[in-house]
Protein backbone atom coordinates (compact mmCIF):
# COMPACT_ATOMS: atom_id res chain seq x y z
CA UNK A 1 0.00 0.00 0.00
CA UNK A 2 3.01 2.44 0.85
CA UNK A 3 4.59 1.42 -2.27
CA UNK A 4 1.60 2.87 -4.27
CA UNK A 5 0.96 5.62 -2.66
CA UNK A 6 4.83 6.60 -3.07
CA UNK A 7 4.85 6.19 -6.91
CA UNK A 8 2.36 8.84 -7.89
CA UNK A 9 4.04 11.18 -5.13
CA UNK A 10 7.56 10.88 -7.29
CA UNK A 11 6.06 11.14 -10.48
CA UNK A 12 4.47 14.42 -9.29
CA UNK A 13 7.62 15.34 -7.75
CA UNK A 14 9.41 14.77 -11.17
CA UNK A 15 7.07 16.31 -13.33
CA UNK A 16 7.23 19.12 -10.70
CA UNK A 17 11.35 19.06 -11.78
CA UNK A 18 10.56 19.73 -15.30
CA UNK A 19 12.39 22.51 -17.09
CA UNK A 20 10.22 25.54 -17.65
CA UNK A 21 10.65 25.41 -20.99
CA UNK A 22 9.10 22.66 -21.75
CA UNK A 23 5.65 23.57 -20.36
CA UNK A 24 3.69 26.56 -19.45
CA UNK A 25 3.73 27.39 -16.34
CA UNK A 26 1.67 29.54 -13.84
CA UNK A 27 3.94 32.19 -13.43
CA UNK A 28 4.62 32.10 -17.24
CA UNK A 29 0.63 33.09 -17.88
CA UNK A 30 0.42 35.58 -14.77
CA UNK A 31 3.51 37.07 -16.22
CA UNK A 32 2.32 37.71 -19.45
CA UNK A 33 -0.21 40.51 -18.61
CA UNK A 34 2.12 42.33 -16.92
CA UNK A 35 4.50 42.29 -19.90
CA UNK A 36 1.88 43.18 -22.44
CA UNK A 37 0.88 46.00 -19.76
CA UNK A 38 4.73 47.16 -19.52
CA UNK A 39 4.77 47.72 -23.38
CA UNK A 40 1.98 49.44 -23.74
CA UNK A 41 2.86 51.52 -20.69
CA UNK A 42 6.06 52.05 -22.80
CA UNK A 43 4.31 52.71 -25.80
CA UNK A 44 2.65 55.94 -24.31
CA UNK A 45 5.79 58.65 -24.50
CA UNK A 46 5.72 57.92 -28.11
CA UNK A 47 2.76 59.60 -29.17
CA UNK A 48 4.54 63.36 -29.09
CA UNK A 49 3.36 64.18 -32.86
CA UNK A 50 -0.62 65.50 -33.07
CA UNK A 51 -1.99 64.38 -36.12
CA UNK A 52 -5.63 65.34 -35.91
CA UNK A 53 -6.77 68.68 -33.99
CA UNK A 54 -10.74 69.78 -33.02
CA UNK A 55 -11.19 73.05 -31.88
CA UNK A 56 -14.76 74.73 -31.29
CA UNK A 57 -16.73 71.54 -33.49
CA UNK A 58 -20.20 72.25 -33.78
CA UNK A 59 -22.89 70.45 -36.26
CA UNK A 60 -26.46 71.78 -35.38
CA UNK A 61 -28.85 69.79 -38.30
CA UNK A 62 -31.87 72.50 -39.39
CA UNK A 63 -35.68 71.46 -38.42
CA UNK A 64 -37.81 72.72 -40.85
CA UNK A 65 -41.70 73.07 -41.85
CA UNK A 66 -43.67 73.60 -44.55
CA UNK A 67 -43.32 72.00 -47.87
CA UNK A 68 -43.81 74.87 -50.39
CA UNK A 69 -41.29 76.82 -48.76
CA UNK A 70 -39.71 75.03 -45.84
CA UNK A 71 -38.68 77.62 -43.17
CA UNK A 72 -36.16 77.10 -40.61
CA UNK A 73 -37.25 76.74 -36.69
CA UNK A 74 -35.03 75.18 -34.84
CA UNK A 75 -32.10 73.33 -34.67
CA UNK A 76 -30.66 69.82 -34.20
CA UNK A 77 -27.92 70.69 -31.54
CA UNK A 78 -25.69 66.71 -32.52
CA UNK A 79 -22.22 68.23 -31.77
CA UNK A 80 -22.20 71.43 -29.61
CA UNK A 81 -18.64 72.80 -29.30
CA UNK A 82 -15.64 70.27 -28.64
CA UNK A 83 -12.63 69.90 -28.42
CA UNK A 84 -9.71 67.04 -28.60
CA UNK A 85 -6.68 65.86 -30.02
CA UNK A 86 -5.65 62.88 -31.62
CA UNK A 87 -1.67 61.72 -31.60
CA UNK A 88 0.09 60.00 -34.32
CA UNK A 89 -0.21 56.38 -33.99
CA UNK A 90 -2.43 56.29 -30.99
CA UNK A 91 -6.47 55.11 -30.24
CA UNK A 92 -9.09 57.59 -29.26
CA UNK A 93 -11.73 55.87 -28.21
CA UNK A 94 -15.28 58.05 -28.13
CA UNK A 95 -17.88 56.42 -26.14
CA UNK A 96 -21.58 57.38 -24.92
CA UNK A 97 -24.90 56.67 -25.15
CA UNK A 98 -27.00 56.42 -28.70
CA UNK A 99 -27.41 60.49 -30.37
CA UNK A 100 -24.62 61.82 -28.08
CA UNK A 101 -22.76 62.60 -31.15
CA UNK A 102 -19.97 60.33 -31.74
CA UNK A 103 -20.81 59.56 -35.05
CA UNK A 104 -21.71 62.73 -36.42
CA UNK A 105 -17.96 63.41 -34.93
CA UNK A 106 -16.56 61.36 -37.37
CA UNK A 107 -18.49 62.17 -40.34
CA UNK A 108 -17.58 65.66 -39.81
CA UNK A 109 -13.74 65.02 -39.44
CA UNK A 110 -14.38 62.83 -42.83
CA UNK A 111 -16.36 66.01 -44.31
CA UNK A 112 -18.96 63.56 -45.40
CA UNK A 113 -21.24 66.55 -43.23
CA UNK A 114 -19.68 70.11 -43.20
CA UNK A 115 -19.99 71.31 -39.39
CA UNK A 116 -21.71 74.77 -38.63
CA UNK A 117 -18.51 75.79 -37.04
CA UNK A 118 -15.17 75.13 -36.01
CA UNK A 119 -11.80 73.86 -37.04
CA UNK A 120 -11.05 70.77 -37.85
CA UNK A 121 -6.91 70.71 -38.62
CA UNK A 122 -5.54 67.06 -40.34
CA UNK A 123 -1.71 67.43 -40.34
CA UNK A 124 -1.71 71.25 -40.52
CA UNK A 125 -4.64 71.56 -43.08
CA UNK A 126 -7.96 72.92 -41.84
CA UNK A 127 -10.24 70.34 -43.37
CA UNK A 128 -13.19 72.49 -42.75
CA UNK A 129 -12.54 75.14 -45.34
CA UNK A 130 -11.53 72.77 -47.87
CA UNK A 131 -13.75 72.34 -50.60
CA UNK A 132 -13.86 68.93 -52.45
CA UNK A 133 -11.25 69.22 -55.23
CA UNK A 134 -8.83 70.22 -52.27
CA UNK A 135 -10.67 67.31 -50.28
CA UNK A 136 -9.62 64.64 -52.82
CA UNK A 137 -6.02 63.93 -52.11
CA UNK A 138 -6.48 63.84 -48.77
CA UNK A 139 -9.03 61.12 -48.48
CA UNK A 140 -6.76 58.62 -49.61
CA UNK A 141 -5.04 59.26 -46.03
CA UNK A 142 -8.26 59.08 -43.90
CA UNK A 143 -10.47 56.03 -44.70
CA UNK A 144 -13.19 54.84 -42.41
CA UNK A 145 -14.89 51.20 -41.40
CA UNK A 146 -18.54 51.70 -41.20
CA UNK A 147 -20.66 49.65 -39.03
CA UNK A 148 -22.85 47.80 -40.66
CA UNK A 149 -21.04 45.78 -43.12
CA UNK A 150 -23.29 45.01 -45.62
CA UNK A 151 -24.84 48.46 -46.43
CA UNK A 152 -21.37 49.39 -46.95
CA UNK A 153 -20.69 47.29 -49.81
CA UNK A 154 -22.15 47.47 -53.02
CA UNK A 155 -23.83 44.01 -53.47
CA UNK A 156 -22.93 44.12 -57.48
CA UNK A 157 -19.87 44.24 -57.26
CA UNK A 158 -17.57 41.49 -56.12
CA UNK A 159 -15.25 41.75 -53.37
CA UNK A 160 -11.95 42.24 -55.67
CA UNK A 161 -13.75 44.80 -57.29
CA UNK A 162 -14.79 46.42 -54.02
CA UNK A 163 -11.44 46.39 -52.84
CA UNK A 164 -9.26 47.52 -56.14
CA UNK A 165 -11.83 50.21 -56.75
CA UNK A 166 -10.23 52.71 -54.47
CA UNK A 167 -6.50 52.08 -55.82
CA UNK A 168 -8.44 52.71 -59.15
CA UNK A 169 -10.05 56.41 -58.16
CA UNK A 170 -6.85 57.47 -56.25
CA UNK A 171 -4.47 55.44 -58.67
CA UNK A 172 -2.29 54.40 -56.32
CA UNK A 173 -1.66 50.90 -58.42
CA UNK A 174 -0.31 51.76 -62.23
CA UNK A 175 -2.21 48.77 -63.38
CA UNK A 176 -5.17 45.98 -63.13
CA UNK A 177 -2.45 43.45 -62.53
CA UNK A 178 -1.04 44.94 -59.63
CA UNK A 179 -4.69 46.49 -58.29
CA UNK A 180 -5.29 42.63 -57.92
CA UNK A 181 -2.27 41.21 -56.66
CA UNK A 182 -2.66 43.85 -53.90
CA UNK A 183 -6.04 43.11 -53.49
CA UNK A 184 -4.83 39.40 -53.01
CA UNK A 185 -2.40 40.59 -50.13
CA UNK A 186 -4.73 42.36 -48.42
CA UNK A 187 -7.16 39.68 -48.28
CA UNK A 188 -4.68 37.82 -47.02
CA UNK A 189 -3.65 40.23 -44.23
CA UNK A 190 -6.97 40.56 -42.74
CA UNK A 191 -7.45 36.69 -42.74
CA UNK A 192 -9.49 35.96 -45.57
CA UNK A 193 -8.69 33.60 -48.51
CA UNK A 194 -8.02 35.23 -52.10
CA UNK A 195 -10.26 33.03 -53.77
CA UNK A 196 -13.09 35.24 -51.80
CA UNK A 197 -12.01 38.29 -54.52
CA UNK A 198 -14.31 36.08 -56.59
CA UNK A 199 -17.40 36.17 -54.51
CA UNK A 200 -20.15 38.72 -53.77
CA UNK A 201 -21.19 40.66 -50.23
CA UNK A 202 -24.11 38.21 -49.91
CA UNK A 203 -22.41 35.13 -49.80
CA UNK A 204 -20.36 35.90 -46.84
CA UNK A 205 -20.84 36.27 -42.95
CA UNK A 206 -20.90 39.28 -40.92
CA UNK A 207 -16.88 38.86 -40.02
CA UNK A 208 -16.21 38.27 -43.18
CA UNK A 209 -17.93 41.04 -44.61
CA UNK A 210 -16.75 43.62 -42.00
CA UNK A 211 -12.79 42.33 -42.68
CA UNK A 212 -13.42 43.02 -46.49
CA UNK A 213 -14.39 46.80 -45.12
CA UNK A 214 -10.92 46.69 -43.55
CA UNK A 215 -9.15 45.48 -46.65
CA UNK A 216 -10.92 48.17 -48.30
CA UNK A 217 -10.08 51.25 -46.10
CA UNK A 218 -6.48 49.30 -46.26
CA UNK A 219 -6.27 49.73 -49.85
CA UNK A 220 -4.88 53.45 -50.38
CA UNK A 221 -2.62 53.09 -47.68
CA UNK A 222 -4.08 55.53 -45.26
CA UNK A 223 -2.64 56.88 -42.11
CA UNK A 224 -6.34 57.43 -40.14
CA UNK A 225 -9.01 55.49 -39.97
CA UNK A 226 -12.40 56.35 -38.43
CA UNK A 227 -14.28 53.08 -37.12
CA UNK A 228 -17.77 53.57 -36.74
CA UNK A 229 -19.03 51.30 -34.34
CA UNK A 230 -16.74 48.91 -36.22
CA UNK A 231 -17.67 45.57 -34.28
CA UNK A 232 -21.07 45.90 -32.55
CA UNK A 233 -23.11 44.36 -35.67
CA UNK A 234 -21.29 41.23 -34.72
CA UNK A 235 -21.16 38.14 -32.41
CA UNK A 236 -18.95 38.17 -29.42
CA UNK A 237 -15.99 35.67 -30.98
CA UNK A 238 -16.52 37.14 -34.23
CA UNK A 239 -15.78 40.32 -33.04
CA UNK A 240 -12.25 39.55 -30.53
CA UNK A 241 -11.10 38.01 -34.46
CA UNK A 242 -11.79 41.50 -35.52
CA UNK A 243 -10.57 43.93 -32.52
CA UNK A 244 -7.20 42.09 -32.41
CA UNK A 245 -6.84 41.99 -36.23
CA UNK A 246 -7.43 45.94 -35.71
CA UNK A 247 -4.50 46.06 -33.02
CA UNK A 248 -2.13 44.22 -34.99
CA UNK A 249 -2.78 46.23 -38.40
CA UNK A 250 -2.19 49.35 -35.91
CA UNK A 251 1.55 48.26 -35.22
CA UNK A 252 2.41 46.61 -38.79
CA UNK A 253 1.17 49.72 -40.30
CA UNK A 254 1.69 52.59 -37.52
CA UNK A 255 -2.15 53.62 -38.14
CA UNK A 256 -4.20 55.71 -36.17
CA UNK A 257 -7.87 55.10 -35.42
CA UNK A 258 -10.58 57.19 -33.84
CA UNK A 259 -12.13 53.88 -32.33
CA UNK A 260 -16.52 55.02 -31.79
CA UNK A 261 -18.26 52.10 -29.80
CA UNK A 262 -20.27 51.21 -27.49
CA UNK A 263 -18.87 48.63 -25.86
CA UNK A 264 -16.78 49.76 -22.88
CA UNK A 265 -14.76 46.53 -22.86
CA UNK A 266 -13.69 46.44 -26.30
CA UNK A 267 -12.71 50.09 -25.92
CA UNK A 268 -10.20 49.46 -22.59
CA UNK A 269 -8.90 46.74 -24.72
CA UNK A 270 -7.52 48.44 -28.14
CA UNK A 271 -7.79 52.31 -27.08
CA UNK A 272 -5.09 54.65 -25.41
CA UNK A 273 -6.99 57.35 -24.46
CA UNK A 274 -10.90 57.60 -24.20
CA UNK A 275 -13.15 60.48 -24.66
CA UNK A 276 -16.86 60.45 -23.44
CA UNK A 277 -19.52 62.30 -24.82
CA UNK A 278 -22.97 63.46 -23.39
CA UNK A 279 -25.49 65.07 -25.91
CA UNK A 280 -23.45 66.72 -27.85
CA UNK A 281 -21.04 67.79 -25.44
CA UNK A 282 -17.32 66.22 -23.99
CA UNK A 283 -17.73 65.76 -20.47
CA UNK A 284 -14.56 63.54 -19.84
CA UNK A 285 -11.26 62.79 -21.71
CA UNK A 286 -7.97 61.09 -20.05
CA UNK A 287 -5.79 57.77 -20.71
CA UNK A 288 -7.97 54.94 -20.80
CA UNK A 289 -6.32 53.08 -17.39
CA UNK A 290 -7.05 56.29 -15.59
CA UNK A 291 -10.24 57.09 -16.97
CA UNK A 292 -11.46 53.46 -16.00
CA UNK A 293 -9.54 53.39 -12.67
CA UNK A 294 -10.77 56.70 -11.85
CA UNK A 295 -13.60 58.46 -13.60
CA UNK A 296 -14.41 62.03 -12.40
CA UNK A 297 -17.37 62.71 -13.77
CA UNK A 298 -20.97 61.82 -12.76
CA UNK A 299 -21.88 60.64 -16.33
CA UNK A 300 -18.81 58.09 -16.55
CA UNK A 301 -19.16 56.99 -13.13
CA UNK A 302 -22.63 55.83 -14.68
CA UNK A 303 -21.61 54.64 -17.51
CA UNK A 304 -18.87 52.16 -16.12
CA UNK A 305 -21.17 51.23 -13.49
CA UNK A 306 -23.36 50.02 -16.12
CA UNK A 307 -21.00 47.40 -17.61
CA UNK A 308 -22.04 43.92 -15.95
CA UNK A 309 -19.60 41.80 -13.99
CA UNK A 310 -19.43 37.94 -15.18
CA UNK A 311 -19.50 36.75 -11.89
CA UNK A 312 -23.00 36.18 -11.23
CA UNK A 313 -21.97 36.48 -6.96
CA UNK A 314 -20.26 39.66 -7.20
CA UNK A 315 -22.75 41.23 -9.71
CA UNK A 316 -26.00 40.38 -7.27
CA UNK A 317 -24.63 42.03 -4.39
CA UNK A 318 -23.30 45.24 -6.71
CA UNK A 319 -24.95 48.24 -5.69
CA UNK A 320 -26.26 50.00 -9.09
CA UNK A 321 -25.49 53.40 -9.84
CA UNK A 322 -29.03 54.20 -12.00
CA UNK A 323 -28.92 57.58 -13.97
CA UNK A 324 -32.28 59.26 -12.93
CA UNK A 325 -34.93 61.20 -15.67
CA UNK A 326 -35.18 61.17 -19.44
CA UNK A 327 -32.33 62.79 -21.68
CA UNK A 328 -32.75 65.91 -23.15
CA UNK A 329 -34.24 66.60 -26.52
CA UNK A 330 -30.87 68.14 -28.66
CA UNK A 331 -33.49 70.62 -30.50
CA UNK A 332 -33.58 71.96 -26.77
CA UNK A 333 -30.81 71.16 -24.54
CA UNK A 334 -30.82 72.13 -20.78
CA UNK A 335 -28.81 75.64 -19.70
CA UNK A 336 -25.77 75.34 -17.96
CA UNK A 337 -24.68 71.81 -17.73
CA UNK A 338 -26.16 69.63 -20.20
CA UNK A 339 -26.02 66.72 -17.42
CA UNK A 340 -27.72 68.93 -14.89
CA UNK A 341 -31.37 67.58 -14.70
CA UNK A 342 -29.93 64.09 -14.27
CA UNK A 343 -26.59 64.75 -12.21
CA UNK A 344 -26.61 63.31 -8.19
CA UNK A 345 -23.96 66.43 -7.66
CA UNK A 346 -25.78 68.91 -9.46
CA UNK A 347 -26.01 72.45 -7.53
CA UNK A 348 -28.08 75.99 -8.52
CA UNK A 349 -24.70 76.96 -10.66
CA UNK A 350 -25.00 73.65 -12.79
CA UNK A 351 -28.38 74.93 -13.84
CA UNK A 352 -27.06 78.51 -15.22
CA UNK A 353 -23.21 78.47 -15.98
CA UNK A 354 -21.99 76.20 -18.99
CA UNK A 355 -18.96 73.57 -17.38
CA UNK A 356 -15.24 74.42 -18.22
CA UNK A 357 -13.69 71.82 -19.69
CA UNK A 358 -10.57 71.78 -18.24
CA UNK A 359 -7.65 69.71 -16.86
CA UNK A 360 -7.60 68.27 -13.56
CA UNK A 361 -4.61 66.50 -13.63
CA UNK A 362 -1.97 65.90 -16.02
CA UNK A 363 -4.03 64.18 -19.42
CA UNK A 364 -7.46 64.34 -17.50
CA UNK A 365 -9.76 66.63 -18.56
CA UNK A 366 -13.35 67.18 -16.91
CA UNK A 367 -16.52 68.92 -17.73
CA UNK A 368 -17.76 69.71 -14.32
CA UNK A 369 -17.63 72.69 -11.77
CA UNK A 370 -18.28 70.46 -8.87
CA UNK A 371 -14.84 68.02 -9.14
Amino acid sequence: MSTARSKPAAKRKSAARKPAGTRKTPAKRSAAPKRRQAARVAAKPKFTETLVNVRGLKMHFPVTEGAMIPKVVAHVKAVDGINFDIMKGETLGLVGESGCGKTTTGRCILQLERATSGDIIYDGQNLAQLNKKEMRPLRQRIQVIFQDPYSSLNPRMKIGDIITEPMKVHNTEPNETARRNRAHELLEVCGLNPKFSDRYPHEMSGGQRQRVGIARALSVKPEFIICDEAVSALDVSIQAQVINLLEDLRDEFNLTYLFIAHDLSVVRHLCHRVAVMYLGKMVELADCDELFDNPQHPYTQALLNAVPIPDPSIEAKRKHQIIKGEIPSPINPPPGCVFHPRCPIAVDECKKNVPEFREIRPGHWVACSEI
